[in-house]
């Protein structure tokens, strides 16, 4: 998750994607995204509209984990600029992965506000 956090940061899908498996399930506060090219044009879509944007992941609580799956809740943050404004931003995240032949794989990731 670190690497993933990492990587959204650099802002290329091409260093995400070998992260998330073809066939993953995104669950964004815009629509369900699923396979690559769905995933790809809804973090190219956010990344257009958050200049010098800062991601990151905290409180990570992993609530399962064996030798080919794990799951994990966390808070997410961003900050940016919008319109030339900073902004900021959190919510609640859950992620599920799948160990395949080439290494641990995202499989679905959903991202919600934080609740009221």
């Amino acid at each position: 998750m670190a690497l993933y956090g990492e990587r959204i940061n650099r802002r290329r899908f091409a260093e995400v994607a070998p992260l998330i498996d073809e066939n993953a399930v995104f669950w964004f506060t815009d629509g369900s995204h699923v396979g690559h090219k769905a995933i790809r044009s809804a973090f190219e879509r956010t990344w257009a509209s958050l200049v010098n944007e800062t991601y990151w992941l905290e409180d990570l609580q992993w609530l399962a984990m064996d030798e080919a799956a794990a799951g994990c809740t966390y808070r997410f943050h961003w900050t940016a600029e919008i319109d030339g404004q900073p902004r900021a931003g959190a919510g609640r995240g859950t992620t599920v992965l799948r160990r395949s032949d080439s290494g641990w794989k995202i499989v679905h990731e959903h991202l919600s506000a934080m609740p009221d």
